[in-house]
């Protein structure tokens, strides 16, 4: 009986292997029937751009978009290269006659926001319209919409305009119920990646740092509303001390805005303007779609010359990159295929990371190094290149931030935790040991470590600190002292960071790219770009989709606590001595 049991599972396992492999097959051949299909930008088309969605650096492509089920591209990850490259190839094609701007909430970093932003200006350069239309506005979709000819707010909506906050959360006081011991070691007074877990708020030196670069990044988005709007920007920030702008028709008062009015209007509106009768259907054409029809300029370049785009994103550690997290190993594998490259003629390092494994930085920064000896190399910055995502660009030929990059955090720390009373007093689990030798059980998380064991880390989270800020002399061309003045753990903005010289130049990706291409003295049309690594195809979106389906029933089940589980599933991946931000700040 029991070796018919074994047969029939064996045989229920064989046939759901072969049902998901058949099912596969079936989606690449349907993938390949549909390659041929092309989307056909029809003329007097309008670019349709919804940016409420993830946006990262690259996106993911999906042979089933615009088929709907489960394989339907609504909500997925945008990717600001596409952006970036669909409203470059839609400035000059004449079949596209403007774009509808629909930003109600981006899911990104300011500095991506920023590069988005300025690619809609340059895109405004052809004297074709953008409109913007929203229910609601966030501070990041009114910055993205301030640039467009005419700015519609539903009448029952709202604009968000009160200013930026950064908050911190802290786990000290759970710590405590629970009896655990934070041990930390770290160099540098504004190294606030740690106070989470020993504080109850923040410290004098960290509130300092964060009023410092939120004010800059506030600053600075005035700046530019205020310059696309024809206000002032002290009277933006008035409104914004004084809650003024309540309303659609509040901001519609001051300026901010153009219309109060529905989506059905401003479509009338689009209609006049392209010349098509009213209750006529607009061709609008999505971002995906519009990638996929039209070729880029890359495609039709016959230059064997390239310049490489790395991308870097995540979380830093040893190993293999994933969607969330930059690994070593695939960073330093991927500068050495490019420097060993005769037709790589020079790197852009593209970075947003908050940091993580200094041991991981360093190898990362070695490859980077050992490139720039040979070709160009340009470190691009994008929403944080912080602590090791500083770390990793430091011996680039030159590098490039965003106005409102956060980066700096030259500091790192080491961070235990001493569980002895956790196990003992609330689950009655204690731990003797033998021992061959005084120290053979350093480190320790069941039991509180001796002086010296605690200095011996201490001294060792010190001497990575020397190698760090000695890298950022020799890399920055500055003298040591001057280094030590700006590190110590504090947090810049790129306007920052340009002042006291640990970045170049501001700009973004293109502008690294281009800069990339001038230092190794290409024609502006004598090269191709390659980015790396390579976009997911169709069988890797569908295994991605699993786990962000099972992300998805993992924030369901917890609600509001899923954050801060994920805080500490994250401990888990801090081995050694860290270069990393303060913990999950978001600025909002």
């Amino acid at each position: 009986m029991r070796q018919f049991l074994k047969y029939v599972l064996a045989t229920i396992v064989g046939l759901l292997l072969f049902s998901l492999v058949g099912f596969l097959l079936l989606i690449g051949m349907s993938a390949a029937l549909s390659s041929g299909n092309k989307t056909i930008v029809k003329s007097n088309s309008v670019l349709r751009l919804n940016l409420d969605s993830p946006i990262r650096e690259q996106s993911v492509d999906n042979p089933f978009d615009g088929i709907g089920g489960p394989f339907n591209s609504e909500g997925d990850v945008i990717g600001l290269i596409d952006i970036r490259e669909a409203l470059e190839k839609a400035k000059t094609d004449d079949d596209i006659k403007g774009i509808y701007l629909e930003s109600q909430y981006p899911q990104a970093g300011w500095a991506t926001v920023e590069e988005i932003r300025n690619a809609l200006i340059d895109f405004k350069k052809s004297k074709k319209f953008v409109y913007a239309y929203s229910e609601v506005m966030t501070e990041k979709g009114y910055y993205l919409a301030s640039v467009a000819d005419k700015i519609y707010i539903n009448p029952a909506g709202a604009i968000e305009w009160n200013g930026l906050d950064a908050e911190l959360t802290f786990f000290k006081g759970t710590l405590d119920k629970l009896g655990i011991k934070p041990e930390v070691f770290k160099v540098g007074d504004f190294k606030s990646a740690v106070e989470p877990f020993t504080r109850e708020n923040m410290s004098d030196p960290n509130r300092l740092q964060v009023k410092s670069f939120l004010s800059s990044i506030n600053n600075h988005m005035v700046a530019n509303i205020a310059m696309s709007r024809g206000l002032r920007a002290d009277s933006l920030q008035r409104f914004a001390d004084n809650l003024t702008i309540q309303t659609p028709g509040d901001a519609l008062k001051r300026k901010l805005i153009t219309n109060v009015g529905y989506q059905d209007e401003v479509e009338d509106l689009i209609r006049k303007q392209i010349g098509v009768a009213d209750r006529k259907k607009i061709d609008y054409i999505s971002l995906g779609k519009y990638n996929d029809a039209v070729p880029s300029e890359d495609d039709e370049n016959s230059s064997k010359n390239r310049i490489a785009v790395i991308i870097a994103s995540g979380d830093i550690n040893s190993g293999k990159s994933d969607d969330n997290a930059i690994g070593s190993e695939t960073v330093a594998e991927e500068l050495r295929k490019a420097r060993l490259d005769d037709k790589v003629k020079a790197i852009v390092i593209r970075v947003n990371s908050g940091g993580g494994s200094a041991l991981a930085s360093d190898v990362m920064q070695r490859e980077v190094e050992l490139a720039r000896k040979v070709k160009p190399v340009i470190g691009s910055m994008s929403d944080y290149a912080a602590s090791g995502g500083y770390y990793m660009l430091m011996g680039c030929t030159k590098i490039l931030a965003q106005p409102n990059t956060i980066t700096g955090s030259i500091g790192v720390f080491s961070l235990l935790f001493n569980t002895e009373n956790f196990f003992k007093d609330k689950l009655g689990v204690t731990y003797d040991r033998v021992l061959t030798n005084t120290n053979a059980d350093f480190p320790s998380l069941t039991h509180e470590m001796s002086p010296f064991q605690k200095q011996t880390l201490q001294q060792s989270t010190e001497r990575i600190y020397r190698t760090f800020t000695g890298k950022v002399a020799t890399g920055r061309k500055l003298p040591i002292d001057s280094v030590r003045a700006i590190a110590s753990g504090r947090v810049w903005t790129g306007t920052q960071a340009k002042a006291n010289g640990l970045v170049d130049e501001l700009g973004g990706l293109e502008d690294a790219i281009k800069l990339a291409a001038k230092t190794a003295k290409l024609d502006s049309d004598d090269y191709k770009i390659k980015y790396v690594p390579r976009k997911k195809d169709f069988v890797e979106k569908l295994l991605s989709s699993m786990n962000d389906e099972e992300q998805a029933q993992f924030n369901a089940q917890l609600g509001e606590l899923a954050p801060y589980v994920t805080y500490l599933r994250k401990l888990k991946t801090m081995e050694g001595v860290q270069a990393r931000l303060p913990f999950e700040m978001e600025i909002r």
